[in-house]
């Protein structure tokens, strides 16, 4: 702390030699990982209750996302922590959620999915989903939880199904001499290295395993969503579609913006007064109903540097995800 001290002095005076008349604004901040509430729109009158927004954005993992200064949130403990949040407080009469999402890993984007549904069998809470840019895949499949889908004219829904990636670099080690020797204890111990071509076996076990992650996502669309067999067949190889077509396709229920969605929270929860809060770390910004919450920890004894990696570059596994050049 005391060499901190000094560094900031020293640089203060350097400034100050140079001719400059700078002004510090230095705020202590207490390190605390709770969550705290916030109001971000206003209720009428005297009303007590409340509408939470709980966002579910960006890649949905089971794991900590890397971040700018830090190592950043887990996306599922995030979503535990703020629905526990709602679930605890008598006030808090709904929740929308606020989603901006491309998807995520098959098990974190169904997990999310139950989390929600939980929460409505505990609760008996309306749960409105409210698409704002991106509702794809594992996003979509969170939302399917929510009593009703906001979406907007411009959102992009959809991208049904699963993907797995890997590669193959085994020509490029045989062109610079390179081998990779693999021990290994059964046959398809090493499914999908990156260091040998595939093999057909290998190909047929890991689509048999994308088509029943494939088929469970396709259930809870038809389950949810109350299509015919006749609709899913239009909806289901992958693509994503806009707002509008999502509309005709009865992907969601209606058009509609945040306001709007925090709106039919409260018709459906009989609280027209009711005001919007979100939860957020107690060194966020809150001060508005679209403020981030992804917002670093401030570190006590130093400064963390983290280059977050590309969202593109992900682990080999199966995703529904939609990640267009994957």
């Amino acid at each position: 702390m005391r060499t901190l001290f000094r560094a900031i002095t020293c640089l203060m005076i350097a400034i100050l030699v140079a001719g400059c008349a700078p002004s510090f604004l230095i705020t202590p901040v207490a390190n605390r990982s709770g969550l705290e509430e916030t109001e971000v729109q206003q209720g009428k009158g005297l009303f007590k209750k409340k509408i939470a927004i709980i966002p579910i954005e960006g890649t949905i993992v089971n794991a900590r996302t890397p971040s700018l200064m830090g190592s950043g949130e887990n996306a599922i403990s995030l979503l535990t922590q703020q629905l526990q949040r709602a679930e605890k407080d008598p006030n808090v009469v709904a929740v929308v959620l606020r989603i901006n999402s491309p998807g995520g890993t098959v098990t974190a984007s169904d997990t999310a999915y139950q989390l929600i549904s939980d929460f409505k069998k505990r609760t008996g809470k309306p749960v409105i989903a409210s698409v704002q840019e991106l509702c794809a895949s594992g996003g979509y499949y969170a939302a399917l939880a929510a009593d009703e889908i906001v979406v907007q004219p411009t959102s992009v829904v959809g991208s049904i199904g699963v993907i797995f990636t890997s590669f193959d670099i085994e020509g490029t080690l045989n062109k610079i001499g390179a081998r990779s020797y693999i021990i290994k204890s059964g046959q398809l111990k090493d499914m999908a290295s990156p260091f040998k071509a595939m093999r057909e076996e290998e190909r047929q076990v890991i689509q048999a395993m994308i088509m029943d992650y494939f088929n469970r996502f396709v259930g809870v669309v038809q389950t949810r969503r109350e299509l015919q067999e006749v609709d899913v067949n239009r909806i289901n190889d992958g693509r994503v579609f806009t707002g509008e077509q999502a509309l005709r396709l009865k992907l969601v229920d209606r058009p509609g913006t945040l306001d709007d969605a925090l709106d039919l929270a409260r018709q459906k929860a009989d609280a027209s007064g009711a005001k919007a809060v979100l939860y957020i770390r107690p060194y966020g910004y809150g001060g508005s109903i679209y403020a981030s919450n992804q917002v670093p920890a401030p570190e006590a004894n130093g400064m963390q540097l983290t280059i977050p990696m590309p969202e593109e570059v992900l682990p080999t596994g199966f995703y529904y995800l939609w990640r267009p050049g994957m």
